[in-house]
């Protein structure tokens, strides 16, 4: 279709003038326009757009004959008549300059082979410099209404009632014949003209008059607004005339008529066109359509157009301008659907929202090809601007200040669709636009063909060619792909046709593009030249001559890598059929040619047949073979079958186009081979909007296929046609078949103006059963679309199309703007739209839901398939529900009864109803089921996103106790399921209902997101060592009390606010976290806590001596090991003794590096302890507690002579602190962040000593770090262990020692065990356990033996303790004591008070600092100073911890 692009523009009058022009008048070609002014005529070339001659009538002259009025052009261009006011006709000679005078010449580089050209070569890419001749006037003493030029004649209509006709060339007495007007005799229709009554004609003359070929007559507008048409009864024109006249119409302004369509366009004073089409039974006026401007698009300039002024066809005659008195144009394509009005939107409105005045139009004229519209602003509008123009010459420099005026042309660009002139298949399939020197194709970016593999190197370009490139369609290809190429995005891939091609052969008449997307060509006045994405490059004949030869007359089309072209030899003065391969050359020596009897006027292809049809208005079909026995590639063609129409079309001109198709009326039925279902099975022809169908007669004897000989072609006759549909504008049909998409592959698809699409469909018998006798085999069903309609993907249910858009521009505001600024700038963007509901719905209402359930189940797999069903609901419920009248027979219940059919059925109600209002709710829910039910279902099928949908429904239509009450159940459940994103809108929504408002603040910052591995992540701004060492223990007094617990984000706040609401939700989330200690799911406990912030260290000090309790410590060993897919620890081959025995420093290595927890302690160490001026933030959580102790209890420690002052500064760093996820699948997964062996490791040392370690080392390195876990499961088991040490949990802390085999940890926890606060069942439960995990490992792990053997002393000391009870006085004095939350941990080691002050949050329980395995406590005031240790106890009582 027709699309505007860019601004106008303005071509201005080189002759300065005090008239302005008001009339113009293209030439039968549109190559030159006849402009007029008062008393000057002008001739204007289209390109270059430029005046080439101007004719002024003198003074005595025009008083004679009064101001020029109308202009007609003799068909042959050699002569333009010029009506003046006065009732003369002047008549001019056309005469050429001679051979060598051309106003403007094109000019070339030396050596160019465009200089050396055929004759008559130059005119026709030069403006050729014409001169007028007045010949003698003709007087027909009465004003002139309307001039019309025949072949031979010209008619004149006069104001006294006359009709005259005159002869172009003898127009003496002789040439001149008179018939009256209230001579003929007019009737409603052609029956009863002869008895009828005829309309009195009395003083009435013909207004306006266009003369229309195929229908052989006169449309006219009468002087008292009747409409009518006179045609003659014999074949000469003006004998026997006979008219009939529209009813009930007497206000008709204008008329134009659409040869091509048959129709007459007439235009009413109300503002409206109407337009009538010939009944060809009684020969009556008939209404088809009319073409108005709808309240609902345009509510402020309904009704206030004013009388139609002007209505022009584009000369393809697919679409229709109109414009009226107010002004402003409108563009219409021919059956009525709306494409472009400046009446509204940015035409009518500036930026800031002032109107503008549309412009009004005084005349306009489509160019060549219908590319331009040429058109004569109002005589005022001009005045106007002219002089706005030349006060302020400094804003608007166009011409210099001068007292007479400068005509101006406006010219407004079109681009237009393909399928206007060139309706072939492929063009189909794609949408292909062309302007007069550039095409816009959809397709996508050819470099993904090169990427992908031979043979899907299609999918990626178009999803509707199911087969590979270049190679004939697969009959079972697979589902479409490539479906983000044509949708992904709005622009359109820009072709610039090649310039050298476009100079000598402008304008472009026929474009096409192969299936692929991936070539086009195009054929101008001469010859033709095409493109490939592939390369980027033209191809255009190398011979001049041979170009220059060939003229393109029924069209351009692809098949496989041929370009097919129906052209006239001029040299040969023949009509032929040409095909030239894609990859040679463009020469004739490569072409395939084959002559034919007719001019050719449509061509298309289909599968390897090409159908044509011709000026004799037969139809003959070709069979094209590949041969590949030359060099090149060659097709060879073959004529299968000649078809005559001529007793079925009036006229050749009328056929719109011509398909092959392999549709059927009894598809499926009795075809049950699917390769039979893609023969040539029918022809569709196009006949000035009538669809007809020519079936392939099957009624004779059939012979079956197998029998056939290969060399037999004889082809079946055809049945006579049949009319399928009215008004069609363009049909789609696909040679593909796909059996799981039959219903859309092997229907017909119908675009039909203002009426929208329609399809016929088939319908299948489901599984093969006997069809029912009166279902017929196709149905036709009507459908809306909001957008035009260019290309249909068949598979994937969708329509294709462009539109206008439009961008202001206000740069010129104020007076001085220019006419053109007036208008924004036009761009064209690709839309798209989904018709399967439209089909689904029509196919419910006529009772048909098993069709339509075959059809919906077979588009299933489409990504947009459940917004098609939510449409479908939708649209639906807004008609019924909205609905004034009772609707008797409802189809909400049917459509939602259909949707049940499917899996997300739950979801596209939910989804429907949250985009409708809420008035509509209870009508939905009436017909689909109860919201609480529905609730439920999505609760049993594990959909809880679409149960949170449910909820808000239930919140707003059932009281808030039923809404909580749902509400609680889908937490539970969430929680189970580990969904934190939805856990935290449900305490949002939870609180809301309490408190009656339905925002509040979330319970969780915003900023946390799940993460993807569903694990927890840490505090992220601080290093906080995770990995606990013993090294600064003591067994003195300790505070248990919690005092502590880590903030939670914005919640913290929300907890002043004690209200109930939140007492049940902490109900809720006490009641879960138990239940996942119980089930000693510590993995998802952790998970729980860090995405809820869920204060874990508060609820466990209450719960220590409940269910944080470990009932049996060796099943809970295993799970720990499933659930952090932690390795059970294995025994070397060699033995059970480590190799690293000798040195002080490498017994350190053995039994803290590789018996604790390897390598990973380091990464999490506090570095401060290397560099404390890089990393001051990482201190650990602890440091302001105390400093360690300079005395050890020799008790706690069975390495106590590693503590000599020797090592106290050795001790292993990374240089990098980076920690990376990565996978949990393998135990042994490291990255240089802890793999001992492949990271950066350096020895710090006062003497920068180097570590060196033997191969056996390595070795045994190695096998610890296979007994690991991954790094993550380590992080979260650490910080698990830190959760647990703070709430006391010592059991816990125990299991968890034992799984990272951290000797510390144990030592820790025995350590704490003398504490007169821990109750005597936890030191029995200890020690039970350990005994009981000891037993266990004896038999079946024994990779826990070293471990176990190494902890044996603190073992011991447990058991020697247990008698020992200390008295809680004690316990007191000590909390007395530590006020500030520092233990003392005994006298020597008890810190400066000027060094802790700053801790704020009173830390009940004094654990000893978290100290890397790998370092080495040593006094703060070695490389501390007091200054820092102060800031750093200060940065410790503010501390936040960030949770994700």
């Amino acid at each position: 279709m027709y699309f505007l692009t860019g601004w106008p523009r303005r071509l201005l009058c080189p002759l300065r003038s005090e008239e302005e022009p008001f009339h113009i008048q293209p030439s039968s070609q549109r190559f030159y326009f006849a402009v007029l002014s008062e008393t000057q005529l002008s001739v204007w070339f289209s390109r270059p757009s430029v005046l080439i001659v101007s004719y002024i009538e003198s003074a005595k002259a025009a008083a004679q004959f009064g101001f020029y009025q109308k202009a007609e052009w003799k068909p042959d261009d050699s002569m333009i008549a010029v009506a003046t006011a006065k009732g003369y006709i002047l008549l001019f000679d056309v005469l050429g300059g001679g051979d060598d005078k051309y106003l403007y010449e094109p000019v070339y580089p030396k050596g160019s082979t465009r200089v050396k050209v055929t004759p008559g070569y130059k005119e026709e890419q030069c403006a050729p410099a014409l001169s007028l001749e007045m010949k003698k006037p003709v007087d027909l003493e009465a004003p002139i209404t309307s001039l019309q030029s025949l072949q031979e004649d010209l008619l004149v209509c006069t104001a006294d009632g006359y009709l005259h006709v005159l002869h172009w060339d003898g127009l003496g007495s002789n040439g001149r014949k008179t018939i009256c007007l209230t001579t003929i005799p007019f009737s409603l229709d052609l029956q009863s003209a002869r008895s009828g009554p005829s309309l009195d004609l009395e003083g009435v003359h013909i207004r306006c008059m266009e003369y229309c070929v195929t229908l052989d007559g006169f449309a006219v507008v009468l002087s008292d607004g009747r409409l009518g048409f006179i045609t003659p009864l014999s074949n000469t024109i003006t004998a026997d005339l006979q008219g009939v006249w529209a009813a009930d119409v007497t206000d008709g302004t204008c008329v134009a008529v659409n040869n091509k369509y048959r129709l007459m366009a007439f235009g009413s004073a109300s503002g409206s066109v109407l337009v009538y089409m010939i009944d060809t039974t009684t020969g009556s006026m008939q209404l088809s359509h009319k073409l108005e401007l709808t309240p609902k698009h345009y509510p402020d300039m309904y009704n206030k157009t004013g009388p139609v002024q002007l209505i022009c066809w584009s000369p393809d005659y697919s679409v229709a301008m109109v414009t009226w008195e107010c002004g402003g144009l409108s563009l219409w394509s021919v059956f009525g659907a709306h494409l472009i009005c400046t009446l509204g939107e940015d035409f009518a409105y500036r930026s800031d929202g002032t109107k503008k005045e549309p412009i009004k139009i005084s005349s306009m004229s489509w160019g060549a090809e219908g590319y331009h519209l040429w058109v004569l602003p109002y005589k005022q509008e001009r005045r106007q601007l002219e002089e706005q123009q030349e006060e302020q010459q400094e804003v608007d420099m166009v011409d210099p200040p001068h007292p007479t005026l400068q005509a101006g042309i406006l010219q407004f660009q079109f681009i237009k669709s393909a399928l206007t002139v060139n309706p072939c298949t492929s063009n189909q399939e794609q949408v292909l636009l062309h302007g007069e020197d550039r095409l816009y194709l959809t397709c996508g970016d050819p470099t993904q063909v090169h990427s992908t593999s031979d043979s899907h190197s299609h999918t990626h370009l178009h999803p509707c060619d199911g087969s590979p490139l270049h190679h004939p369609p697969n009959p079972e290809s697979s589902l479409s792909q490539g479906l983000s190429t044509l949708l992904g995005h709005k622009h359109w891939q820009v072709v610039q046709i090649h310039s050298t091609y476009l100079e000598s052969n402008w304008p472009i008449r026929f474009a096409a593009i192969d299936t692929a997307g991936q070539c086009m060509a195009v054929a101008g006045r001469r010859g033709f030249a095409h493109y490939s994405l592939f390369t980027r490059k033209w191809k255009l004949f190398g011979n001049v001559t041979q170009e220059q030869n060939m003229t393109v007359t029924g069209g351009l089309a692809w098949w496989n890598d041929f370009v097919v072209v129906a052209c006239y030899n001029c040299a040969d003065q023949q009509e032929q059929l040409r095909l030239y391969q894609r990859s040679s050359n463009l020469d004739n020596a490569f072409a395939s040619v084959t002559k034919l009897h007719s001019d050719t006027l449509l061509l298309n292809v289909f599968r390897d047949m090409v159908i044509l049809f011709r000026a004799d208005c037969s139809i003959c079909l070709y069979s094209l073979e590949r041969r590949n026995d030359s060099p090149n590639p060659s097709a060879h063609v073959e004529l299968l079958q000649e078809v005559s129409m001529s007793r079925y079309i009036p006229h050749p001109a009328l056929v719109v186009s011509v398909t092959l198709t392999s549709v059927r009326t009894e598809t499926g039925i009795t075809l049950k081979a699917p390769q039979q279902a893609c023969m040539a099975e029918s022809i569709m022809l196009n006949l000035a909007g009538q669809l007809i169908m020519l079936q392939r007669d099957r009624s004779g004897p059939q012979v079956r296929e197998k029998e056939t000989p290969a060399n037999n072609k004889k082809l079946l006759p055809f049945c006579p046609p049949v009319v399928l549909a009215q008004c069609v504008e363009n049909v789609w049909t696909t040679c593909r078949s796909n059996r799981k998409k039959r219903h859309l592959l092997e229907a017909l698809w119908l675009s039909c103006g203002e009426a929208g699409m329609k399809v016929w469909l088939p319908l299948f018998p489901r599984d093969h059963r006997k069809p029912h006798s009166f279902l017929s085999r196709r149905i036709m069903l009507p459908f809306h679309i909001n957008i035009y309609p260019l290309a249909v993907l068949f598979e994937d249910a969708l329509v294709l199309g462009a539109t206008n858009e439009t961008v202001l521009y206000d740069g010129l505001q104020g007076s001085s703007e220019p006419l053109e600024a007036l208008f924004p700038y036009c761009t064209v963007e690709r839309t798209s739209q989904i018709y399967l509901h439209h089909i689904l719905r029509q196919l419910l209402v006529r009772n048909l839901g098993e069709q339509a359930l075959m059809l919906a189940q077979s588009c299933a797999s489409l990504p947009y398939f459940p917004h098609v069903m939510e449409l479908m609901v939708h649209v639906v419920l807004e008609e019924e529900a909205t609905s004034r009248e009772p609707i008797p027979d409802p189809l909400l219940p049917t459509v939602a009864k259909f949707i049940t059919e499917f899996p997300l059925f739950l979801q596209t109600i939910v989804h429907c109803a949250r985009k409708t209002e809420y008035a509509l709710w209870n009508y939905l829910f009436a017909a689909v089921g109860n919201p609480k039910d529905l609730f439920e279902e999505c609760l049993m099928a594990q959909d809880l996103d679409t149960a949170a949908s449910y909820l808000i429904i239930l919140q707003n239509m059932e009281v808030p106790a039923v809404s909580r009450q749902h509400a609680t159940l889908l937490f539970n459940t969430a929680l189970e399921q580990g969904k934190w994103d939805l856990c935290r809108h449900m305490i949002r929504f939870l609180k809301a209902i309490g408190s009656g408002e339905m925002e509040t603040p979330s319970l969780t910052p915003t900023s946390q997101e799940p993460s993807s591995t569903g694990g927890f992540e840490f505090f992220r701004n601080r290093s906080i060592s995770l990995s606990q060492s013993a090294d600064s223990i003591t067994t003195g007094k300790f505070n248990l009390q919690k005092t502590f617990s880590m903030p939670t984000g914005p919640s913290a706040k929300g907890r002043d606010a004690e209200c109930a609401e939140n007492m049940y939700i902490d109900m809720m989330l006490w009641r879960h976290a138990r239940h996942l200690l119980e089930q000693v799911r510590l993995r998802d406990l952790g998970c729980f806590s860090a995405q809820l912030g869920f204060e874990l260290i508060g609820w466990l000090c209450r719960e220590r001596n409940r269910v944080a309790r470990v009932e049996d410590f060796v099943s809970a060993l295993k799970k720990l090991h499933k659930d952090f897919l932690w390795p059970f620890p294995v025994i070397p081959v060699g033995s059970l003794s480590s190799p690293l025995k000798n040195g002080r420093c490498r017994t350190v290595l053995s039994t803290r590096l590789l018996k604790s927890q390897s390598a990973d302690s380091l990464l999490n160490s506090d570095m401060d302890t290397a560099t404390p001026q890089a990393a001051p933030a990482n201190h650990t959580w602890l440091d302001g507690i105390g400093q360690r102790a300079k005395d050890m209890d020799t008790a706690s420690s069975a390495h106590s002579n590693q503590h000599s002052p020797q090592t106290h500064d050795a001790f292993l760093s990374l240089l990098t602190n980076k920690v990376e996820e990565y996978s949990i699948g393998s135990a042994t997964d490291l990255t240089e962040t802890s793999s001992v062996v492949d990271g950066d490791w350096m020895m710090v040392d006062e003497n920068a000593s180097t570590l060196s370690l033997s191969q056996a080392e390595l070795e045994h390195i190695s096998m610890e770090l296979a007994n690991k876990g991954p790094h993550k499961s380590q992080v979260q088991l650490r910080y698990l262990l830190h959760v647990f040490m703070e709430a006391g949990c010592l059991e816990w802390c125990v299991v968890i020692g034992l799984i990272l085999r951290d000797a510390n940890v144990i030592k820790q926890v025995i350590g704490f065990l003398d504490s007169p606060e821990v109750p005597q069942e936890t030191v029995q439960s200890v020690r039970n356990g350990l005994l009981a995990v000891d037993t266990w490992a004896s038999t079946d792990c024994l990779g826990y033996k070293p471990f176990l053997s190494l902890i044996q002393p603190h073992l011991q000391q447990l058991m020697e303790s247990v008698s020992e009870q200390v008295q809680p006085e004690a316990f007191q004095a000590t909390s007395q004591s530590s006020k500030l939350g520092v233990s003392e941990v005994g006298v020597a080691a008890a810190p400066r008070p000027e060094d802790s002050r700053g801790v704020a949050a009173p830390l009940g329980l004094a654990l000893p600092s978290l100290e890397p395995a790998g370092s080495f406590p040593r006094p703060p005031s070695e490389d501390c100073p007091p200054e820092q240790t102060e800031e750093q106890g200060e940065e410790e009582g503010t501390y936040d911890c960030t949770l994700s």
